[in-house]
Protein backbone atom coordinates (compact mmCIF):
# COMPACT_ATOMS: atom_id res chain seq x y z
CA UNK A 1 0.00 0.00 0.00
CA UNK A 2 2.83 2.71 0.95
CA UNK A 3 4.63 1.36 -2.39
CA UNK A 4 1.25 2.38 -4.37
CA UNK A 5 0.72 5.90 -2.30
CA UNK A 6 4.28 6.56 -3.11
CA UNK A 7 4.14 6.17 -6.85
CA UNK A 8 0.46 7.57 -6.60
CA UNK A 9 1.66 10.60 -5.03
CA UNK A 10 5.25 11.24 -7.37
CA UNK A 11 3.22 10.61 -10.71
CA UNK A 12 0.94 13.30 -9.06
CA UNK A 13 3.62 15.84 -8.88
CA UNK A 14 4.82 14.88 -12.30
CA UNK A 15 1.52 15.60 -13.51
CA UNK A 16 0.96 18.83 -11.91
CA UNK A 17 3.85 20.33 -13.23
CA UNK A 18 3.50 19.36 -16.57
CA UNK A 19 -0.25 20.69 -16.01
CA UNK A 20 0.78 24.50 -14.56
CA UNK A 21 3.81 24.30 -17.71
CA UNK A 22 1.40 23.32 -20.50
CA UNK A 23 -1.23 25.16 -19.64
CA UNK A 24 0.17 28.34 -19.26
CA UNK A 25 2.53 28.01 -22.14
CA UNK A 26 -0.30 27.74 -24.31
CA UNK A 27 -2.68 29.92 -22.79
CA UNK A 28 -0.17 32.85 -22.92
CA UNK A 29 -0.06 32.31 -26.76
CA UNK A 30 -3.39 33.67 -26.59
CA UNK A 31 -4.57 37.59 -25.62
CA UNK A 32 -8.39 35.71 -25.03
CA UNK A 33 -10.69 34.87 -21.93
CA UNK A 34 -10.84 31.31 -23.40
CA UNK A 35 -9.06 28.83 -21.40
CA UNK A 36 -7.50 27.54 -24.09
CA UNK A 37 -4.70 26.25 -22.25
CA UNK A 38 -6.68 24.12 -19.93
CA UNK A 39 -8.63 22.84 -22.87
CA UNK A 40 -5.42 21.54 -24.52
CA UNK A 41 -4.73 19.91 -20.97
CA UNK A 42 -8.06 18.02 -20.32
CA UNK A 43 -7.74 16.76 -23.91
CA UNK A 44 -3.88 15.82 -23.76
CA UNK A 45 -4.95 14.36 -20.60
CA UNK A 46 -7.89 11.96 -21.47
CA UNK A 47 -5.57 10.89 -24.41
CA UNK A 48 -2.72 10.20 -22.42
CA UNK A 49 -5.16 8.13 -19.65
CA UNK A 50 -7.21 6.67 -23.17
CA UNK A 51 -3.41 5.14 -23.93
CA UNK A 52 -2.91 4.02 -20.03
CA UNK A 53 -6.02 2.67 -20.19
CA UNK A 54 -6.07 0.02 -23.33
CA UNK A 55 -2.57 -0.72 -22.90
CA UNK A 56 -3.56 -2.06 -19.10
CA UNK A 57 -6.32 -4.22 -20.32
CA UNK A 58 -4.27 -5.28 -23.07
CA UNK A 59 -2.15 -6.70 -19.79
CA UNK A 60 1.26 -4.28 -21.25
CA UNK A 61 1.08 -2.20 -17.98
CA UNK A 62 1.38 -3.64 -14.14
CA UNK A 63 -0.80 -2.96 -11.53
CA UNK A 64 2.47 -0.53 -10.21
CA UNK A 65 2.53 1.29 -14.05
CA UNK A 66 -0.64 1.78 -14.07
CA UNK A 67 -1.58 3.93 -10.54
CA UNK A 68 1.65 6.01 -11.36
CA UNK A 69 0.87 6.56 -15.07
CA UNK A 70 -3.15 6.74 -14.67
CA UNK A 71 -3.44 7.52 -10.71
CA UNK A 72 -0.32 9.36 -10.29
CA UNK A 73 0.38 11.42 -13.85
CA UNK A 74 -2.94 11.59 -15.60
CA UNK A 75 -4.97 12.66 -12.39
CA UNK A 76 -2.41 15.72 -11.72
CA UNK A 77 -2.06 16.45 -14.88
CA UNK A 78 -5.70 16.46 -15.79
CA UNK A 79 -7.90 19.48 -14.82
CA UNK A 80 -11.34 19.16 -14.68
CA UNK A 81 -11.97 20.64 -11.38
CA UNK A 82 -10.00 23.74 -13.16
CA UNK A 83 -12.58 23.19 -16.03
CA UNK A 84 -15.43 23.70 -13.69
CA UNK A 85 -14.33 26.98 -12.29
CA UNK A 86 -13.49 28.28 -15.64
CA UNK A 87 -16.76 27.38 -16.89
CA UNK A 88 -18.59 28.89 -14.13
CA UNK A 89 -16.24 31.87 -14.45
CA UNK A 90 -17.24 32.47 -17.89
CA UNK A 91 -20.93 32.39 -17.22
CA UNK A 92 -20.35 34.84 -14.34
CA UNK A 93 -18.74 37.29 -16.98
CA UNK A 94 -21.97 36.71 -19.27
CA UNK A 95 -19.49 35.23 -21.73
CA UNK A 96 -21.96 32.62 -22.80
CA UNK A 97 -20.17 32.05 -26.18
CA UNK A 98 -17.39 30.89 -25.03
CA UNK A 99 -19.02 29.35 -21.59
CA UNK A 100 -20.90 26.60 -24.06
CA UNK A 101 -18.01 26.33 -26.89
CA UNK A 102 -15.71 25.47 -24.10
CA UNK A 103 -17.85 23.18 -22.35
CA UNK A 104 -19.11 21.36 -25.36
CA UNK A 105 -15.59 21.04 -26.75
CA UNK A 106 -14.18 19.31 -23.12
CA UNK A 107 -16.88 17.29 -23.28
CA UNK A 108 -17.06 16.44 -26.91
CA UNK A 109 -13.26 16.29 -27.38
CA UNK A 110 -12.29 14.82 -24.13
CA UNK A 111 -14.66 12.20 -24.94
CA UNK A 112 -13.11 11.02 -28.45
CA UNK A 113 -9.73 11.77 -27.46
CA UNK A 114 -9.83 8.76 -24.77
CA UNK A 115 -12.03 6.91 -27.12
CA UNK A 116 -9.35 7.14 -30.21
CA UNK A 117 -6.27 5.40 -28.44
CA UNK A 118 -8.54 2.43 -26.94
CA UNK A 119 -9.70 1.85 -30.49
CA UNK A 120 -6.39 2.36 -32.23
CA UNK A 121 -4.56 0.23 -29.82
CA UNK A 122 -7.39 -2.76 -30.01
CA UNK A 123 -6.72 -3.25 -33.81
CA UNK A 124 -2.87 -3.91 -33.47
Amino acid sequence: MLKTITLVGIGGAIGSILRYLVSTGIQNKFLSSFPYGTLCVNISGCFLIGIVYALATRGNVSPEWRFFLATGICGGYTTFSTFSYESLTLLRENELFYAGTYIAASVILGIFATFLPVVIIEKI
